[in-house]
């Protein structure tokens, strides 16, 4: 019990809060796209089916990606996924939700969001196991997982267009939390199993790895970010 009083266990959550809102407002995006050629009556039982489809199919996936980050190297491979999706969060994309069909029937609807919603989220899933790791208590990942969830859920459902909006009005929100994947990315990288007879397992060095993590998204983004403003402007 004495655990959910302890920093590491608080630190894990605003992580996993501040994951949930920046990348569940996209995931929030496809719903609204998926949903919008429903009758009126109908919307928002597709927004609530396709949404606790969702959540459902996430418990199942971060369930596995909890068990799989336990083996050796994988917590590498899960490291350099986020550090990705980081430096992705920080470079200016094209709009991916193009593709997203609308119907006018509830469960062809409803299916779309579940689809899209896998696809999409998989940085989601990486990014709520990896800090759920970083928690340092064995037995409280679930909990911090399904804390996770449940945050996740309003910020799906309600808050795509409050979100949208910070992250348009505050561009450094999208900053930090591509430097917030990049810490969790390189902390979990020091914690494999594969590494810990060269690494000593310590708070200090977890939480040089997760710095230097932090300015290679922000190095990496800035970098490929005027790479691709030079490119549109020629």
């Amino acid at each position: 019990m004495d655990a959910f009083f302890s920093a590491d266990f608080w630190f894990a959550v605003g992580q996993i809060v501040m994951i949930d809102i920046l990348l569940g407002g996209d995931n929030a995006v496809v719903i609204a796209l998926a949903c919008r050629n429903l009758p009126a009556d109908l919307r928002r039982q597709g927004i609530v089916w396709g949404t606790l489809g969702a959540i459902a199919l996430r418990v199942v996936l971060i369930f596995f990606a909890l068990t799989l980050l336990s083996l050796p190297y994988l917590k590498l491979v899960g490291a350099a996924l986020l550090l990705w999706i980081g430096v992705k969060l920080l470079v200016p994309d094209e709009d991916e939700h193009g593709s997203i069909q609308a119907s006018t029937k509830l469960w062809a609807a409803v299916r779309t969001i579940i689809v899209a919603d896998l696809v999409m989220s998989i940085d989601n899933v990486i990014g709520i196991a990896g800090a759920a790791q970083g928690s340092g208590q064995q037995g409280h990942q679930m909990p911090l997982v399904i804390f996770g969830l449940l945050v996740s859920v309003p910020i799906i459902v309600w808050g795509s267009g409050m979100v949208l909006k910070l992250m348009d009005r505050f561009p450094f929100i999208v900053t930090a939390g591509g430097m917030l994947l990049g810490w969790i990315g390189g902390s979990l990288a020091v914690a494999d199993p594969a590494v810990r007879p060269w690494v000593p397992d310590s708070d200090t060095v977890r939480y040089g790895a997760g710095a230097v993590g932090a300015l290679l998204v922000l190095g990496l983004g800035t970098l490929f970010a005027r790479g691709a403003a030079a490119t549109e402007s020629e």
